[in-house]
């Protein structure tokens, strides 16, 4: 096998062992805590890992056994790839760089607005229908149960470092003046008109505060989070891909010209 073969192989290679960190990052994005309640942060980056892995296997097999219409696919789809991969990691920056989180003054979390962070986050919670499936698959969830197995005391609860879904739509906002009962009871609150969500909050365990405006906020601050350390990984993935092609690229024209080569002795031969 000729050498420009041997490092378009090495190459996908290493592209194939690229994509399973995207596709165990998907997996694992996805399995986060309220992540299973929202399908827009659920599948898109396996989808990518998945396609990145086809197309390295393609490209390998091209390269092994010298299929020149093969490689020419391969680096086509690549091209592609990386191009939709710069541009999910264009779009994540850009929706996931405002927080909504402040710091609450004697409390170990934060609380969320949902007027912080990009209206396009926003609008996916507050327009199309998506909100009312949202709230009942959190309402099914073990999110805010496994509250009150894990903190006793107000002490305790005050400071802990709640997730921004379990600060946005377990309890009420530390504005309300609720007084605390468990992690998901609170009563009697002294200052109601402190926040709209004040007389939202419900203490029926299957309502509590989903229908809070802070509770979609939590559920942003979530997505936000996790998408800003996935950010990470389509960075590095997304260098050692363009890395990976133009190695590619060169390999294949290496091999267009020892075939010219090949045919050129033959003919004078």
């Amino acid at each position: 096998m000729a050498l420009s073969n041997n490092i378009t192989s090495f190459v996908n290679f290493i592209a194939i062992l690229c994509s399973i960190p995207i596709i165990v990052t998907g997996v694992w994005l996805s399995s986060k805590q309220g992540y299973e309640c929202v399908s827009l942060a659920r599948w898109p980056l396996t989808i990518l890992g998945l396609l990145l892995l086809l197309v390295s296997l393609a490209g390998f097999v091209g390269a092994f056994w010298n299929r020149q219409s093969l490689l020419a696919l391969y680096l086509f789809s690549m091209a592609l790839l990386i191009v939709l991969l710069l541009a999910l990691l264009v779009f994540a920056f850009a929706v996931t760089r405002p927080d909504g989180g402040f710091d609450v003054p004697g409390r170990g979390f934060r609380e969320y607005r949902l007027g912080g962070f990009s209206a396009w986050l926003r609008n996916y919670v507050e327009k199309g229908g998506h909100w009312e499936g949202i709230v009942s698959c959190l309402s099914r969830s073990s999110v805010c149960r496994r509250l009150s197995a894990g903190y006793v005391t107000p002490d305790q609860f005050f400071v802990a470092h709640l997730s921004p879904i379990q600060s946005g739509c377990c309890k009420p906002p530390t504005a309300c003046g609720y007084n605390y009962v468990n992690p998901t009871m609170w009563i009697n609150p002294a200052n109601p008109g402190a926040d709209p969500d004040c007389y939202v909050w419900n203490n029926d365990q299957s309502a509590l505060c989903y229908g809070c405006q802070s509770c979609k906020a939590g559920l942003l601050g979530n997505l936000r989070k996790e998408w800003r350390k996935v950010n990470v990984i389509l960075i590095v993935s997304v260098v050692v891909l363009i890395w990976v092609y133009i190695i590619a690229c060169s390999a294949f024209k290496n091999a267009q010209t020892e075939d010219l080569f090949r045919r050129y002795k033959h003919e004078f031969v």
